[in-house]
């Protein structure tokens, strides 16, 4: 019986040993792993800088954010654009491949639209009831700026009706607390972004700080308290900013990521050293006539559309920042780590 169980035990032995022999050592079984990682990573790498070159991404490049008031049947204003314009500036943007995304989105650098496309901003002034007024339905009435971005959005699908508004004490013309809330959280339930600016529509250069923050704290408060969204931007009405630019990204009551300027020109991109948070520049959304010759949306668009290489262009992935490489030196430092040079 000992001789048996000694020659069981053996065999085990045995089988152990040789089962060690065919069998990697641990140490080897990670370093290959990790080879295999850094190899899948780099292979990763050079299909991404493949697509990005494709497409001619350069997502260094310029952002049209278009500037609007009021969409009203007869425009009194240069400000204004009745709703057939308005509807034929949302159909230039959709023929010559720019894709709505959010004042927010700008600013924090979550630009995720499909390879090959160009980013730009719908922003909306001063809260009128010409940009979204609710039937008795909650349906938003027709030639709205509101019911026109989704009608145009369901005639090309893909393309989303996002649009940022910037909210003042007007309240889209309702003045019952409950009917300020239905039109708030109506924007924000169907991916609409809710900006300040400012209770009072007041010039905000040459006031004191305790005005500044007054004014831009306390319709931050009331928009959070009808719709529990807390603005991530603000536009500064007429363009102008305060003696110190960062209380307009700052204050007691508030924090802003991004603060918008009036009509010039295309905003530089949130990953290049030319960005500036606290002085985004937008563009009036007009003809090209008077002094609207250059520095309006027609003439900006041209302008984008004949220099390719100085618009932004998506490679289609949000969390890469794709671009020639001999735009390198622009990259801000903070984006390095999403660099995608090609």
């Amino acid at each position: 019986m000992r001789l048996r169980y000694l020659s069981g035990l053996g065999a085990l032995i045995a089988a152990a040993l040789l089962t060690g022999c065919d069998s990697q050592p641990e140490t080897a079984k990670l370093t290959n792993n990790k080879v295999d990682a850094a190899a899948k990573a780099k292979a990763d790498r050079a299909a991404k800088v493949k697509r990005a070159a494709a497409v001619k991404a350069n997502e260094l490049g310029q952002i049209p954010v278009l500037m609007f008031h009021r969409i009203v049947p007869k425009p009194q204003t240069t400000d204004d654009r009745s709703p057939q314009q308005f509807r034929a500036d949302l159909e230039r943007l959709v023929k010559e491949g720019y894709v709505p995304v959010s004042a927010a989105e700008l600013v924090t650098g979550k630009i995720d639209i499909p390879a090959g496309k160009h980013p730009v901003v719908l922003t909306f002034d001063d809260s009128s009831p010409s940009q979204l007024t609710l039937n008795a339905m909650g349906v938003p009435q027709k030639d709205t700026a509101v019911a026109i971005l989704k009608e145009v959005a369901a005639a090309h699908p893909g393309w989303k009706p996002k649009a940022t508004f910037y909210v003042t004490r007007d309240m889209f013309g309702k003045t019952v607390r409950e009917e300020q809330a239905q039109a708030l959280l109506w924007l924000k339930d169907n991916g609409f972004e809710l900006g300040n600016h400012t209770r009072d529509h007041f010039n905000l250069r040459g006031r004191s700080q305790k005005e500044v923050e007054e004014q831009i704290g306390s319709i931050g408060k009331e928009i959070e308290a009808l719709s529990y969204v807390k603005p991530v931007t603000i536009a500064l009405p007429y363009g102008n900013q305060p003696s110190k630019k960062n209380w307009a990204l700052r204050g007691k009551a508030y924090k802003h990521a991004g603060a918008f300027l009036a009509g010039y020109t295309p905003a530089p991109a949130p990953f290049s050293k030319a960005f500036d948070p606290a002085g985004i520049p937008r563009i009036k959304v007009m003809e090209k006539k008077g002094d609207c010759a250059q520095f309006c949306s027609e003439a900006w668009l041209d302008w984008l559309k004949k220099n390719p290489d100085m618009r932004y262009t998506s490679d289609g992935d949000p969390r890469t920042v794709a671009y020639p490489k001999f735009k390198a030196p622009s990259l801000r430092k903070a984006f390095a780590t999403w660099s995608l040079p090609y």
